[in-house]
């Protein structure tokens, strides 16, 4: 009785959502297993898995029981698409993705109109449809590329730049045709169709990275709803494109492009962003692709072969020309051809949309529709295969460049006293340190060696573990520290030296006693002994605002900062901390100075905008902090005494920057340095150090004048 009952409740179809969800995770989970012993790329896997399971397999779930996530998939592509674009190589080759663009466009359309009108006989209005429909073509295989870590070479922005501009011109293409076949190609028609996109466009490129900075400002610590603002946008902006009039992975790509400065790439945002995406929507998506395709079309007889090949035929081959004519014109390589052609060569998204709303209104024949599946399912297997062969190559190709200045271990160490300040702290260093190099970060916590040190480091343990939950799903290799030591500032010192640390970073002190006001510091003796004991490099932050909201980084460069030891290094992580927040890096400097970063990003060969500002003096950076809004990342170099870019105006620059910037983003750096004998012709030594009669005098006058304010200005009780 009860096995009847559970038989009729197990009806192919499936329906209930359950077993549906169940059947498709476990097809998500196994395929790629199975499949990768036949070295069959996992997309393909998940298509073909999705032909099994479809109407036209074995028919074990209902058509559009996956819609919704399908759908989400495919704009989560796109989404991921436009988020993790390389913005400064984007604007570098904007102008290579409209080359490629205009090739992936035309060539495909003008070669199939020939082939609709003259091989396969359609009318005009079909082969309009069916012509732009080869111009299309849907970033299937840019997982593959991501996964491979090409996604920054110069042949895949300019795909993805093409992929926007073939598509969005193919769906504008597709409103024209649709509104002439209903017979309302009139004025009101293009007005229509022109300010909504405009609207569109301009909410998404300028209102949402508004309100994503503003959002990111106010909620700080609730990641869940980060990720779920995001997942809002995303969907929002794909609705939007709909009102517009275009489809909504126009909106989708968008809403990455307006959010790709505001997910730093190393952030737990992007991580879970990248984890949801790659567990859940897009095998979704890849499944629906396959549950379209209909191989039994082939046997209805020779018209369907015939013309399903024709199509396939022409959209590979249109495509390899746009890649062919692209390499031709820009000098790439044969890898980096292959690997255009095979992110450009994938029919799916924007190919169904064009063939069923041609299908739906007449335009079309159930020929051309179930041919078309068949080109989807073959050039996505093509566009697969080719992408991942050739990014295979391009990949080692990368990884073989080598910059001309040798890149050492890093290892960064943050002491903590306050653990509330750890989690900006640990972004701060995740953003600025080098992902190609797998550099340990370490927080440190010293407990003074009494009576109490076990149960001092029992409760610093515990407090860190809490304060790590958020680094850990970053996938960052974070190695806590405990220590017992006499004093803090030693046990830092000795920690640097045995963990062979290379950077360390300090939250700026909130003491603010009469004696710090009396001679201009906000550093306790704490960051001085830190200061005379460590002489690698030292970053002093003052976080107030999460570091992706950031609209600036200004970084302020002293005189004959060019010479100092660790030069090239802090400016390497000041140039990925701007990328990674999304920031326009702005440089103060002298011109020999701005010479040697110039000379320095050609050498590493760094691509980024930087503004270059003639900063002679650092005693007029008062003047400069009129221009720093609160949305700027304030940086300023100085340095230890008696080092070549040392000056006397350094050292009370800390207590002018808390009192003239409290709401700002603060960073103080100490470079690595070294008391260097011999000083380069050219090079002023007026700053080196003051001498030591001349450093006494100083001192007594500092004192004095300390002595005169308390008895014309005596502290109030409170400072007492």
């Amino acid at each position: 009785m009860i096995g009847s009952v559970l038989l009729m409740d197990f009806k192919l179809p499936l329906k209930d959502p359950i077993p549906i969800l169940s059947l498709v995770l476990f097809i998500i989970l196994l395929a790629p297993i199975i499949l990768r012993k036949f070295r069959i790329p996992s997309i393909i896997g998940l298509i073909l898995a999705g032909m099994a399971i479809g109407g036209h397999g074995f028919n074990l779930i209902e058509k559009g029981s996956i819609d919704l996530f399908g759908k989400a998939g495919l704009l989560y592509i796109m989404f991921l698409a436009g988020l993790e674009l390389d913005m400064t190589e984007f604007r570098k080759n904007r102008h290579r993705s409209l080359v490629f663009g205009a090739f992936t466009f035309f060539i495909p359309i003008l070669l199939g109109y020939f082939v609709c009108t003259y091989l396969l006989h359609f009318n005009l209005m079909a082969t309009l449809l069916v012509s732009s429909m080869f111009a299309t073509h849907t970033l299937v295989a840019y997982p593959l590329a991501s996964r491979l870590g090409i996604t920054k070479n110069e042949a895949v922005t300019v795909a993805v730049g093409g992929t926007i501009i073939t598509d969005t011109a193919v769906l504008l293409i597709l409103a024209v045709i649709t509104g002439a076949q209903q017979g309302n190609l009139n004025t009101a028609f293009w007005l229509k169709l022109g300010i909504s996109v405009v609207v569109f466009a301009a909410i998404i490129l300028w209102v949402f990275p508004a309100i994503g900075r503003w959002f990111f400002r106010k909620i700080k610590d609730d990641k869940t709803s980060h990720f779920i603002f995001v997942l809002a946008l995303v969907f929002l902006a794909a609705f939007l494109a709909e009102l517009a009039g275009v489809e909504g992975i126009i909106g989708a790509f968008l809403a990455g492009l307006a959010l790709n400065q505001l997910i730093p790439h190393t952030s737990s945002l992007m991580n879970r962003i990248e984890f949801v995406g790659n567990a859940l929507f897009i095998p979704f998506f890849l499944i629906s692709v396959g549950m379209i395709v209909d191989l039994r079309v082939l046997l209805k007889g020779q018209q369907a072969l015939f013309i399903a090949g024709a199509l396939t035929i022409m959209a590979l081959f249109s495509k390899w020309l746009a890649a062919f004519f692209t390499q031709l014109v820009f000098k790439y390589t044969p890898a980096q051809r292959n690997v255009i052609f095979g992110l450009s060569s994938s029919h799916a998204a924007a190919t169904i949309a064009v063939i069923l709303i041609g299908y739906n209104m007449g335009i079309i024949d159930e020929h051309v529709l179930n041919g078309t599946v068949i080109l989807i399912l073959i050039t996505c297997m093509v566009g697969s295969f080719v992408t991942q062969n050739a990014g295979r190559k391009l990949a080692i190709v990368e990884s073989e460049k080598i910059p001309e200045i040798p890149t050492g271990p890093e290892r960064t160490l943050i002491p903590i006293s306050n653990f509330d300040k750890l989690e900006p702290l640990l972004d701060f260093s995740m953003m600025m340190r080098n992902p190609a190099v797998a550099s340990p970060i370490h927080p440190l916590v010293i407990v003074k060696d009494d009576e109490e040190a076990r149960e001092k480091i029992f409760l610093s343990n515990k407090l860190m573990e809490k304060a790590l939950i958020n680094a850990a799903a970053t996938e960052n290799n974070i190695q806590m520290v405990a220590r017992v030591d006499l004093n803090v500032s030693d046990g830092i010192s000795r920690t640097v030296k045995e963990l062979l640390v290379t950077d360390v970073v300090l939250a700026w002190s909130d003491k603010n006693t009469t004696t710090d006001r009396l001679f201009g510091t906000l550093f306790g003796t704490t960051s001085e002994n830190v200061l005379q004991g460590v002489w690698e490099t030292v970053y002093i932050c003052q976080l107030m605002h999460p570091l992706n909201t950031a609209r600036r980084l200004v970084l302020m460069l002293p005189q004959n900062a060019e010479y100092e030891l660790g030069f090239a290094h802090y400016m390497q992580k000041m140039m990925r901390l701007a990328k990674q927040a999304g920031a326009r890096l702005q440089l103060y400097c002298t011109e020999r100075t701005g010479g040697a970063v110039n000379e320095l990003m050609r050498l590493t060969k760094t691509t980024m905008d930087v503004t270059f500002h003639r900063f002679d003096n650092m005693e007029d950076f008062l003047v400069l902090a009129r221009s720093i809004s609160r949305d700027d990342l304030l940086v300023m170099v100085t340095a230890r005494k008696g080092t070549l870019s040392y000056s006397a105006y350094m050292e009370n620059l800390p207590g002018r920057l808390a009192r003239h910037f409290k709401d700002n983003n603060l960073l103080l750096i100490y470079p690595e340095q070294t008391e260097l004998e011999n000083i380069e012709p050219g090079v002023q030594a007026l700053d080196l150090t003051l001498t030591p009669i001349q450093e006494q005098i100083t001192n007594l006058n500092k004192i004095g004048k300390a002595v005169k304010r308390i008895f014309k200005n005596p502290p109030k009780p409170e400072d007492q």
